[in-house]
């Protein structure tokens, strides 16, 4: 994706047009060239408006580091001041200053100063510059360009108050490791409701469609339209993000609508775990977050953590071997109950060997 550049605006355009009309009018230009009165106002105000908003706007930078620990996915928080109760939760993030070189180098010293981790695999993921994103600053684009990090968990440090979460904590309706998850037991209902509510039947239908095709009703579950449905629940109002920063008071039934996180942030993340799913598909970003060597038993609960569907063992140990994406070490596991198993390690030729090198996913059963 393009990076946008710096913004620039001339903040004195209009300024210096005022000032060389005042000019020429004080060298008696003829009449049907001075500028009015009221048109020198026009000018003043709309220069105004442009410094105003130039120096409203700002370009931030976020973090959604992943990590996959014990088989779980994990996001990198940290805690933020100044947010309703129960939406201090944040990804790492900080503003772009004169002092970063470059984007990515802005980004990774913000992470370090916050968490003190370390970022090896970084991505652009997406720049987010919705009006009113902050919640409070109306009419101003705030730009934030989000990355994707991919490590290995470390125990967080530093200025803020910083922890490894659950990304299904934020979005519980994602995980379908052990069946259909509950949450949708409760969501579907609401948002048909909400599909039902609308007056004009274009927009009704055009609802249900959207509806259908984002959660599978009726259809397959497809894993990386985790941001369509977050915007869906938001759109439709059944979660707190959608009442603005300062809205409703958390809700209760969390399991059902998951934690809020501050300004769009569980948007961000969301993002990021769509384009996750669907990279581990064709590229091998997946061994980014394992250990040197590990077991195809690990491998395996990496990529359904990540995924939230759990795979066919065979199948997925069968596809391993076709696409040649490990080889074997001389070491076994031990200290299991069971029998010790081959530890295994990337073959890294295989970046050189294809252009497509991922893990395809074949679930143990259809989720729908």
């Amino acid at each position: 994706m393009t990076v946008p550049g710096p913004i620039r605006q001339d903040r004195n355009a209009g300024r210096n047009r005022f000032h060389r009309r005042g000019d020429a009018h004080e060298e008696g230009l003829k009449a049907d060239e001075r500028m009015s009165t009221a048109e020198l106002g026009v000018t003043a105000a709309a220069a105004d408006k442009g410094t105003r908003a130039a120096s409203a706007s700002s370009v931030g930078l976020v973090a959604v580091i992943v990590a996959a620990t014990d088989g779980e996915p994990r996001a990198l928080t940290v805690q933020v001041e100044g947010q309703a109760e129960g939406r201090e939760s944040a990804l790492p993030a900080g503003p772009l200053v004169p002092e970063h070189a470059t984007l990515e180098r802005g980004l990774r010293a913000w992470v370090e100063q916050q968490t003190h981790q370390r970022l090896g695999y970084v991505e652009q993921l997406y720049t987010f510059g919705d009006r009113d994103r902050e919640g409070g600053q109306h009419d101003v684009h705030l730009l934030s360009v989000a990355y994707l990090a991919l490590v290995r968990e470390l125990r967080p440090a530093g200025l803020a108050e910083a922890a490894w979460r659950n990304w299904y904590r934020y979005l519980p309706w994602e995980d379908f490791r052990e069946g259909r998850p509950p949450a949708l037991a409760e969501i579907e209902p609401r948002l048909m409701a909400w599909v039902a509510a609308a007056s004009d039947p274009k927009l009704r239908r055009m609802r249900e469609d959207r509806v259908g095709l984002s959660f599978g009703i009726g259809g397959a579950w497809n894993e990386e339209r985790v941001l369509e449905r977050y915007e869906l629940l938001f759109e439709a109002g059944l979660i707190p993000e959608a009442n603005g920063q300062n809205g409703a008071a958390v809700p209760d039934d969390l399991a059902i609508t998951g934690q809020p996180m501050a300004h769009d942030h569980r948007r961000v993340l969301a993002t990021a775990i769509g384009r996750l799913r669907g990279k581990i598909k064709y590229r091998p970003v997946v061994f980014e977050l394992m250990p040197p060597a590990f077991t195809l038993l690990q491998l395996q609960r990496t990529v359904e953590a990540l995924s939230g569907i759990r795979l066919h063992k065979q199948n997925f140990r069968r596809l391993v071997a076709q696409q040649g994406l490990v080889e074997e070490t001389e070491t076994l596991t031990s200290g299991n109950a069971g029998r010790p198993a081959r530890l295994v390690r990337f073959r890294r030729e295989v970046l050189l060997e294809r252009p497509a090198p991922g893990v395809r996913l074949t679930p143990t059963r259809r989720t729908v």
